[in-house]
């Protein structure tokens, strides 16, 4: 009887860096684990200790590619099939939350699809960061637990703003609008709205800026980075307006295609992120814009807390 509920922490591989900082925050060691790999491709995760009777949490964001969600998915599994006492998915990055509705005829809602495929694999319950629809929770029939970046991006911007006291933030598009005018309430500055239009998926037609720029320090503030083609033309389309300086700050650094050369060569003089994703490891590609900020330590808050069955609500102050 002396496992019985006890507090396991396990990793899939594409988020093993972040999960040795969690257990690290909460002073444990990270779970045994080990995948077996086939020469067709397949894989088959397992647990070389015993999680029976444990309160088990995994960690694993689902960025590309499919792998990492279907790891997620077998490790939920093997953990509820060895009697884990309850299973907790961890995952920082929660991949396919664009797709949260039908926005053209016959395509499918990949982020309920997810949903469901968690549940199906046996999660009672997930935790994740910066939702890219806040309604996404509603997808779950078991508790979500929804944390804000903000909770490590506000106090470094705060710091920032005392040698930048002519500090606005900017939303890169309609949709951004409210997360940027949290950030600003918090910072008491202004708020740019920046407005957009697509020719396609991940190519922005044109970009319009609507608020006082001149002379501003900007900071655009998005949930994620993907290709940087919005991020990056509206950084432009500012400094061409009369700002004095453009950074950014986005959550999930998903930065895919051409996206780290366009951050280079563009005017943001500091790209802030989260390790929600790792960045490239690539020594090639130029980094030296990025500030990365861990997220490790409120998870690590919210993980001790949902096991203690303490109150968390406080620590989800947007």
């Amino acid at each position: 009887m002396n496992n019985q509920h006890n507090l396991k922490l396990f990793t899939c591989r594409a988020s093993k860096d972040f999960a040795l900082k969690v257990a690290k925050s909460l002073g444990i060691q990270l779970g045994e684990s080990e995948v077996l790999n086939f020469s067709d491709g397949e894989f088959q995760p397992a647990y070389i200790e015993s999680v029976r009777g444990a309160t088990v949490f995994i960690v694993q964001s689902t960025f590309p590619p499919t792998d990492n969600l279907f790891e997620l998915l077998m490790m939920l599994d093997a953990a509820k099939r060895a009697s884990a006492h309850r299973v907790i998915a961890v995952m920082p990055y929660f991949g396919w939350a664009r797709q949260d509705r039908k926005d053209r005829p016959r395509v499918p809602i990949g982020a309920k699809l997810v949903a469901n495929l968690l549940i199906a694999a046996g999660c009672e319950r997930v935790m994740t960061c910066d939702l890219h629809a806040d309604q996404i929770q509603g997808f779950f029939d078991i508790p979500v637990d929804h944390i804000y970046a903000s909770y490590v991006f506000l106090p470094y911007l705060k710091e920032l703003q005392k040698s930048l006291p002519n500090l606005a933030i900017a939303a890169p598009d309609m949709g951004g609008a409210k997360r940027a005018n949290a950030y600003a309430k918090v910072l008491g500055c202004p708020v740019i709205i920046c407005h957009k239009t697509r020719d396609r998926a991940n190519v922005v037609g044109s970009i319009t800026a609507i608020g006082d720029i001149k002379d501003k320090d900007i900071i655009i503030v998005d949930d994620m980075i993907d290709t940087a083609g919005t991020l990056t033309k509206a950084s432009q389309v500012l400094m061409d307006m009369g700002a004095r300086s453009v950074r950014a700050c986005a959550t999930h650094p998903v930065l895919s295609g051409p996206a780290y050369e366009r951050i280079a060569a563009s005017p943001l003089k500091e790209v802030i992120v989260s390790d929600s994703i790792p960045l490239s490891q690539n020594p090639d590609i130029d980094k030296s814009k990025f500030t990365v900020l861990t997220l490790s330590e409120i998870f690590a808050k919210v993980i001790s807390s949902v096991y203690n069955y303490d109150p968390i609500s406080s620590l989800f102050i947007h």
